[in-house]
């Protein structure tokens, strides 16, 4: 049995690692920096005491890293396909949440091409899919 990576496979895996290590870093930052965080993300905090939701943000982002992590160890092409196309619900939301909130234009943007790239990770995974299944017919 072959298990040598195809160049689509390997690109789909950087994919999803880029996206799982901003993941680690937007959870551990909105966790120890909340105010920080919320400013980079274009929802700026008006009360310190609202910190509390930026960090239970951090909490849920940590443990979604690790779900992703895992699936990615594990080769879980098809749910992580998924994973990319349902995500795309957060950076929409956090785009208008942002443009509501009068945030640069860099900000939203930022949550634009964050669609973008979900859009693009799950077509190439979704080919990596397809490229596997073929691959166990032939055999």
């Amino acid at each position: 049995m072959n298990n040598k990576k195809s160049k689509l496979e390997h690109v789909g895996f950087i994919l999803v690692l880029l996206m799982t290590l901003l993941q680690v870093f937007y959870g551990l930052f909105s966790y120890i920096e909340p105010s920080s965080f919320s400013n980079i993300r274009g929802t700026e905090l008006f009360s310190q005491m609202d910190a509390d939701w930026v960090r239970i943000y951090g909490s849920r982002t940590i443990f979604i890293t690790l779900i992703l992590g895992f699936l990615l160890y594990a080769k879980h092409y098809s749910i992580l396909m998924w994973c990319a196309l349902f995500g795309i619900v957060m950076p929409i939301t956090d785009g208008i949440l942002a443009y509501q909130a009068e945030a640069p234009f860099k900000v939203v943007f930022k949550h634009i091409a964050t669609i973008a790239y979900l859009l693009i990770t799950f077509f190439v995974l979704k080919k990596v899919v397809i490229q596997k299944a073929e691959q166990l017919d032939v055999k």
